[in-house]
């Protein structure tokens, strides 16, 4: 485990504290992590927005049979259903281009991993989200807890730290930050 590197600590509207981890919300960088984690890890994640009186929870039917990129928009294709994202330039068509203040608003601008923590400032959920222009939320994916199996819902005795895996790997390949003692320290926040 390496040495505890913080990310910024915010609160949200709710009250919760959160450690924010940014990433670059370049095209090629937001492509490369949507892929990974949907390629690699569809099965153990559940992805939607999460905003003030929503949240979105859903599960990947299957692996996607396609992850792609088109005029700015990531695609996930799962076969019966896919969702698109602006992560990048949308121009448009040359009969309708795109108004430079759409471009603006639709492309994400704020990209982060993120930790929810405890009073005792311990870890208690791990994810990843994007934002668009105007800071509405795109999506949330939430990662693995080793708290609880989230289909059904069921809560472990004890917690599953191997259920981090996801989170480990995403933190060093994208923030070049090692597993931390800190994520293991925790315990059910409900």
């Amino acid at each position: 485990m390496s040495a505890i590197k913080r990310g910024e600590i915010i609160t949200g509207t709710s009250g919760a504290q959160e450690e924010i981890f940014p990433v670059s919300t370049q095209e090629e960088t937001l492509f490369t992590i949507f892929e990974d984690i949907f390629q690699n890890f569809y099965d153990k994640i559940h992805f939607g927005p999460l905003i003030e009186g929503a949240a979105w929870e859903v599960a990947a039917p299957n692996k996607p049979t396609r992850v792609s990129l088109y005029d700015g928009y990531l695609t996930v294709d799962f076969g019966p259903w896919h969702f698109h994202i602006c992560i990048g330039k949308n121009k448009g068509t040359e009969k309708n281009p795109t108004p430079e203040a759409l471009k603006q608003e639709r492309r994400t601008s704020r990209a982060e991993f993120y930790r929810r923590l405890n009073k005792e400032m311990i870890p208690t959920s791990w994810g990843f989200r994007t934002f668009n222009g105007v800071g509405v939320q795109q999506v949330t994916i939430f990662l693995p807890s080793p708290f609880y199996q989230h289909s059904p819902f069921v809560k472990y005795e004890q917690p599953d730290w191997s259920k981090l895996e996801p989170w480990d790997h995403l933190r060093k390949k994208y923030l070049d930050l090692a597993p931390e003692a800190l994520d293991r320290e925790g315990n059910l926040f409900f």
